[in-house]
């Protein structure tokens, strides 16, 4: 048997299906309600990244809420369906060097003028970071969440 031979039978086992697809990934799921009604067109064009140790980019947020008061933090659990601790921060908390500017006035853009941040957390090292604002008009909450690692 030929090298050549020898390297094309290696590369047809390295590329078997080995049945690793079908393994639960349930213990790295993160995922919470975000969007359930249309999302604004402001916040379709955030296109920044959260940085930590995963850098994960800002994904629009657009839920629908008939309240006249932003949601309280059981409320926003319930409402992106999340079991666990759900807390606010202050945006100075959530952005202490400023470099999430861009963001927060995206979402105060498209909402009612003010934003507040909710941080998710997922585990130990998992948090999921949500910036939002109220829209009245269109009986929502509205703005973007970032995914961050924090070890």
């Amino acid at each position: 048997m030929s090298s050549d031979d020898a390297y094309g039978s290696f590369l047809e086992q390295a590329n078997q299906d080995t049945g690793a697809s079908n393994v639960s990934t349930t213990s790295k799921n993160t995922t919470t309600k975000a969007v359930d009604t249309d999302v604004p067109v402001r916040l379709q064009k955030v296109e920044q990244y959260y940085t930590s140790e995963a850098d994960e980019p800002f994904e629009p947020v657009s839920l629908k809420w008939g309240g006249n008061n932003m949601p309280s933090e059981n409320e926003f659990a319930e409402l992106i369906g999340h079991d666990s601790d759900v807390s606010t921060i202050s945006t100075k908390e959530f952005d202490p060097q400023g470099q999430y500017q861009d963001v927060l006035q995206a979402v105060e853009e498209a909402g009612d003028g003010k934003s507040r941040v909710f941080r998710a957390i997922h585990g130990k090292t998992r948090i999921e970071y949500y910036v939002v604002g109220l829209d009245k008009e269109h009986e929502r909450v509205v703005g973007v969440k970032a995914l961050a690692v924090e070890s």
